[in-house]
């Protein structure tokens, strides 16, 4: 497996198979060939553009909501988070150390949508306790992408 390779599609997908080859000190074929074999073998899940929403007419509300889960025996919380990242609304589902056990990430088009989705979704799966929710206000690097750009501060300036 050639992590550099992975390392380059990560920062950008959109590189050709030439220019990775030429970068890495391969052949273009040796590029295709291993790529293709990352895909089959699940290494590599999938490909997506890192989209700066806020920059939309159609932006959408994001929310980490914190899950505290009572593990099933034999189960662990693979059940939980299995009911948990089928929902549409759900973007990421990681187990976590510390506090709380599921970290969730999803999104609505509005705060009251996302809170109704935590109150009669997330809450009431069997074996989860609580839940807490952190609104996320702004995004300024997401997926090893900056998003601040040139985008004007909206807080204004405060001058002495």
């Amino acid at each position: 497996m050639n992590t550099k390779l992975l390392k380059l599609i990560s920062k950008d997908s959109r590189l050709s198979h030439q220019t990775m080859a030429t970068m890495l000190g391969i052949s273009e074929e040796e590029v295709k060939t291993e790529l293709a074999q990352m895909e089959r073998d699940g290494i590599i899940r999938g490909y997506k553009a890192v989209i700066d929403w806020d920059k939309l007419d159609s932006a959408y509300v994001s929310a980490i909501i914190e899950l505290k889960v009572t593990p099933k025996a034999g189960l662990g919380f693979e059940d939980v988070a299995a009911k948990v990242m089928k929902y549409p609304e759900v973007e990421s589902v990681y187990l976590m150390s510390g506090v709380y056990d599921l970290n969730v990430v999803v999104k609505g088009k509005t705060f009251q949508e996302v809170a109704k989705f935590v109150a009669k979704e997330l809450a009431t799966i069997d074996s989860v306790t609580s839940t807490a929710t952190h609104f996320v206000l702004r995004r300024y690097k997401e997926l090893d992408v900056e998003l601040l750009g040139s985008g004007k501060d909206e807080r204004g300036s405060y001058l002495l």
